[in-house]
């Protein structure tokens, strides 16, 4: 098969695909007979040819995709209107500390927010797919250690851990407590506001930072299966995937 036929296929199979498509099913869908540094180039030619119409193909953290931009999501919300799931403050809070210090056992949320963390909170965090216990903390009660997960990355457009913005003092966190969720939108539609756009979390962020001392995790738990069994390379900061 000549890569023109090549590239027709892979834009086809990523227009059909209901989730994001990694590079190693890819290559399923030519036997095998073309390598990931072949698929990625044609995949940088897709996005060339889709720039400036109103879908991108993106590189997520389970793969790529097609999606709608950002600036479409106002005319496709006239299409299905329907109002993103409202989580409380200290829902968007614990995400918040969860995705900049993972792993984090509840105790050291409970620690960082001063106030309990109910089962509850946790629960729904794990029904949106945003957090998983990755592993057990060695000490007394063996604490469940929570991670964010390829879903969350996948639901905010971003392709790895790395690419979470770096958060700043002086940001307001009495603004709406769902502004997070209402980032993540359909898995077919782009993020409707990136995480800069998000005072509530990146308050909280701040005080995952700053007011706390590091866990004393180790190297291990902290290099978790997001990274350790990632179906794609993770680009390097600043480089295109």
């Amino acid at each position: 098969m000549n890569l023109p036929d090549a590239k027709r296929v892979l834009e086809t199979a990523l227009i059909c695909t209901q989730a994001p498509l990694p590079l190693r099913e890819m290559q399923l869908l030519f036997d095998g007979q073309l390598g990931t540094d072949v698929l990625r180039g044609l995949l940088q030619e897709l996005v060339g040819e889709w720039a400036g119409k109103g879908v991108e193909l993106v590189s997520v953290a389970s793969g790529w995709r097609f999606q709608s931009r950002p600036e479409m999501r106002v005319f496709l919300d006239r299409l299905h209107p329907e109002k993103p799931p409202r989580y409380s403050r200290a829902v968007m809070e614990t995400l918040a500390i969860i995705a900049y210090r993972q792993p984090v056992t509840r105790g050291d949320i409970e620690e960082i927010r001063g106030v309990t963390v109910t089962t509850q909170i946790v629960k729904q965090l794990e029904d949106r797919g945003w957090i998983e216990a990755i592993g057990y903390r060695e000490s007394p009660g063996r604490p469940a250690l929570y991670a964010t997960t390829r879903h969350f990355l996948d639901d905010l457009g971003l392709a790895s851990l790395d690419q979470l913005p770096e958060v700043g003092h002086g940001t307001d966190p009495s603004q709406a407590a769902d502004e997070l969720a209402a980032a993540a939108g359909p898995a077919t539609a782009a993020p409707s506001a990136s995480l800069e756009d998000l005072p509530i979390f990146q308050a909280s962020a701040q005080l995952a930072l700053d007011d706390v001392a590091e866990s004393p995790c180790s190297a291990a738990e902290v290099d978790h299966e997001l990274r350790a069994d990632n179906l794609i390379s993770e680009p390097t900061k600043g480089q295109a995937p």
